[in-house]
């Protein structure tokens, strides 16, 4: 944090003031609702076109899984680094750093395609990846000034906004696709046109508009609280440790349901390619999975905190379960089959998602938070990335039928992790769970 005098003062007057906290609270979920649309169709473009568009270059499928892998990896190697910047100098530092980073990436695919570079096309997935590691970190900056009640459904909005822009993505895949063609692009890099503009937008707004930092305000807060608890003057008391614990828990739950959601995710496109379905198509089916993965956020996060992080991290897995059932057995001509399998696939994605998010947060000390979050985000992202490589290899061995079924499998994994959670701590333990008087729903929730 700056020691500018009057940047200062005006952090003291936000730890001072309940209003001015919930005025900048509400301001700060605006402003990053306003990113998180852009952000979200330039998330689209690797989900949607990125193992096409390898399998065309490559002539091969054993290595379609490379792209999701390689853009995976780059969102962990950018959510490390978001995670070190947002700590010491904020979320607007952080979280713009990524999405321009992620534009520029695009930009490299686009000439990779132009060029027919493979070294080239690999090289700017993984810088595209920033770009989606702060489309997923930005979900964080909602809970930095939120009501320990509130921080599900303040995760929530943000994911419900990604909804917009990420849902439109794959729907432009071919009117993209005709637009790349008309300026001498390949049509398959033409959503990554699109991905672009969008990271680039989102940075900008970042970067111009969200002031003050939330972040750097929550930091103030907890160090104002505590020092008044140390002066004896009654507060609300701050959460000094983190509990390690449910760090391991929450993160647990979202590794597990985030690369269950890559492995099969990745594979749909080609799996559906293989038995004569067109590009749009594919838009559709992965258009309507994003949007079950991000639309159904607000309903999500008021269920979180309403029923608890434990309820909603059962039913991930569940339905993680019946998408990858489902997914194995439909009939691969089956439009309506498919949708609702990816459907499934996305919902179980937003359940586990914003249920560990919740954890995570409820867990962490300010004094850490951002920095934790990031670590626990490169975990998330390096299992996506073992869970988008392994994903080619397994159906060019074996079947799309044999990944869906691990897949569905794999995510039973959550109930025993949970279940884990729930055993009596230590008395240290309980010690370090204290968290702004939140105690006893955290308790209940984990």
């Amino acid at each position: 944090m700056s020691d500018n005098p009057n940047q200062a003062d005006l952090w003291q007057n936000y730890s001072d003031s309940p209003e001015k906290r919930q005025k900048l609270q509400r301001r700060t979920l605006f402003i990053v609702v306003l990113a998180q649309i852009l952000g979200g169709a330039g998330l689209a473009a690797g989900v949607t076109i990125g193992a096409l568009l390898a399998q065309d270059m490559l002539g091969t499928d054993s290595f379609a899984g490379v792209p999701a892998a390689l853009f995976t990896l780059g969102s962990a190697a950018a959510a490390l680094l978001i995670g070190r910047l947002s700590q010491r100098f904020g979320r607007r530092m952080g979280l713009a750093t990524g999405f321009l980073t992620g534009g520029i990436g695009a930009v490299g695919v686009v000439l990779a395609a132009v060029m027919s570079s493979i070294p080239l096309l690999f090289v700017s997935l993984f810088i595209y990846g920033a770009g989606t590691a702060s489309n997923l970190q930005a979900r964080y900056a909602g809970t930095d000034l939120a009501k320990p009640t509130q921080r599900a459904k303040a995760i929530s909005i943000i994911m419900t906004s990604t909804t917009f822009g990420a849902v439109a993505g794959p729907n432009l895949v071919e009117v993209m696709g005709h637009f790349a063609v008309s300026i001498g692009v390949p049509p398959l890099a033409g959503p990554f046109l699109l991905a672009a503009a969008a990271f680039i937008l989102a940075g900008l707004v970042l970067l111009a508009f969200l002031r003050p930092d939330p972040f750097l305000v929550a930091k103030a807060i907890a160090r104002a609280q505590l020092a008044n608890q140390q002066s004896g003057v009654e507060e609300e008391q701050p959460q000094v440790n983190n509990n390690r614990r449910k760090i391991v828990v929450g993160a647990a739950v979202m590794i597990l349901t985030h690369v269950v959601m890559v492995a099969i995710m990745t594979m749909t496109p080609v799996h559906m390619k293989h038995h004569g379905h067109a590009l749009g198509d594919v838009g559709l089916v992965i258009g309507i999975h994003i949007a079950a993965m991000y639309l159904p956020s607000f309903i999500t996060g008021i269920l979180v905190d309403k029923w608890g992080r434990t309820v909603m991290a059962y039913s991930s897995g569940v339905t993680l379960l019946l998408s990858g059932l489902m997914a194995a057995w439909v009939p691969a001509d089956s439009m309506v089959l498919l949708i609702i399998a990816l459907a499934l696939l996305g919902l179980g994605w937003n359940f586990g998602l914003i249920s560990g998010t919740a954890i995570i947060v409820d867990a962490s000390a300010v004094a850490t938070r951002a920095k934790t979050q990031g670590s626990i985000d490169v975990l998330i992202a390096l299992t996506g990335a073992s869970g988008g490589a392994l994903s080619g290899m397994v159906v060019a061995n074996f079947s799309y039928a044999s990944l869906s079924l691990a897949g569905g499998i794999l995510s039973l994994l959550l109930i025993p992790v949970v279940i884990w959670s729930r055993r009596r701590p230590s008395a240290g333990q309980r010690k370090e769970n204290l968290s702004f008087g939140h105690q006893k729903s955290v308790d209940r929730d984990v």
